[in-house]
């Protein structure tokens, strides 16, 4: 794994880390900022959350055989809840929307094109929405079905027993439950109070 950053990541991600889906995208710039971004914005259940999301968003894709941008999902995935922090800025929208402008700040950075960071951006966006809309690309499809998945289980029939077996990797228990606390919070108070500087060891390469 080429060009790793050498910085602090939570042990309990490196289960997930090894899976092949994120361990073949580790490397790339874009990937390995969104992991650094992930650990400095997000709570630890959260960003394991955010993990999960992308792996049963891209074993979806993969059953469904959609195209898609595997590391421009990887990025919607790890930002897709940061809006729920203190680090979000104030906009009009909720959460799903103050994400969807720190991804989108990340993405320019990055020197991502219009059209790329237009269709992560709305994926972020509008992950919240019961169902996703008619003229949604792929990108908003997966993201919508891997986060719906992990916090409450539904469309698990269409990748049998994934939602399961990466919650035994990682585990947050009655992660549902406090995340339903939070978004609650988030919407009486507009943003989370800012969270400590995180500790953990640092970013290993995944076993081979």
């Amino acid at each position: 794994m080429a060009n790793v950053p050498p910085e602090v990541l939570p042990d309990a991600w490196q289960p997930l880390l090894t899976q092949p889906p994120l361990a073949e995208l580790l490397g790339q710039p874009l990937v390995d900022d969104a992991l650094l971004a992930m650990h400095r914005l997000l709570p630890p259940r959260v960003a394991v959350h955010s993990l999960r999301t992308f792996l049963l968003a891209d074993a979806a894709g993969r059953a469904r055989g959609s195209e898609c941008d595997p590391a421009g999902l990887f990025a919607a995935a790890a930002f897709h809840d940061t809006g729920l922090t203190g680090s979000a800025p104030r906009v009009r929208g909720g959460f799903p929307c103050r994400s969807a402008v720190l991804l989108d700040r990340f993405l320019a950075r990055h020197g991502v094109g219009e059209g790329r960071r237009r269709a992560l951006t709305r994926a972020v966006r509008e992950h919240m929405r019961p169902f996703p809309a008619r003229d949604a690309g792929p990108e908003a499809r997966l993201l919508h079905f891997g986060a719906w998945l992990d916090v409450v289980g539904r469309g698990g029939r269409e990748v049998p027993g994934e939602r399961g077996r990466l919650a035994e990797l990682a585990p947050t228990p009655w992660f549902a439950v406090s995340f339903a606390a939070r978004v609650a919070l988030c919407g009486l108070r507009g943003i989370l109070p800012d969270r400590p500087p995180p500790t953990g060891g640092r970013l290993r390469r995944p076993a081979s």
